[in-house]
């Protein structure tokens, strides 16, 4: 399972999940989360946010499906979940027993990856029920080719 986000790193995780999964071939399973909203509940916005930002993250997996079969020929599994990232992560793992691992984009910034991957790796890692793998996002193609094998 590879999260999806907008971040330029992402790409990087996209082509070592896709490269991995055509290696061994196993399947793919691409995840998007959407943040709830906290604020709009009571004006009845609430819906309609949560509405147009899944249809932002089924646009995004299109795109990250078509980075996937363009890099190995992967059709991956695409799935939007609303909630809270890592609660959702968790979720989607204990209830596909199929999930063998989660591959992450190491990024810098505050938004996308590198929050999530901090928390990952720092205070969960130990007891996280399957594989982290991070994948950093200066590594070139030939680089992942050689890591994915």
């Amino acid at each position: 399972m590879v999260v999806i986000d907008k971040t330029p790193e992402c790409a990087r995780a996209i082509h070592f999940a896709s490269r991995r999964a055509a290696r061994t071939g196993a399947s793919m399973l691409m995840l998007a989360v959407v943040d709830p909203p906290d604020d709009f509940e009571w004006l009845g916005v609430g819906e309609a946010m949560i509405e147009e930002a899944s249809e932002e993250a089924a646009k995004l997996l299109e795109a990250a499906a078509r980075e996937a079969r363009g890099a190995a020929g992967v059709e991956p599994e695409q799935v939007i979940r609303v909630g809270k990232r890592a609660d959702e992560i968790i979720k989607l793992i204990n209830e596909d027993e199929d999930v063998s691992f989660l591959v992450l984009a190491a990024g810098s910034s505050k938004e996308g990856p590198g929050p999530l991957v901090t928390n990952l790796a720092g205070r969960a890692a130990s007891t996280f029920p399957i594989p982290i793998v991070i994948v950093p996002g200066g590594l070139t193609d030939e680089e992942i080719d050689a890591l994915a094998g």
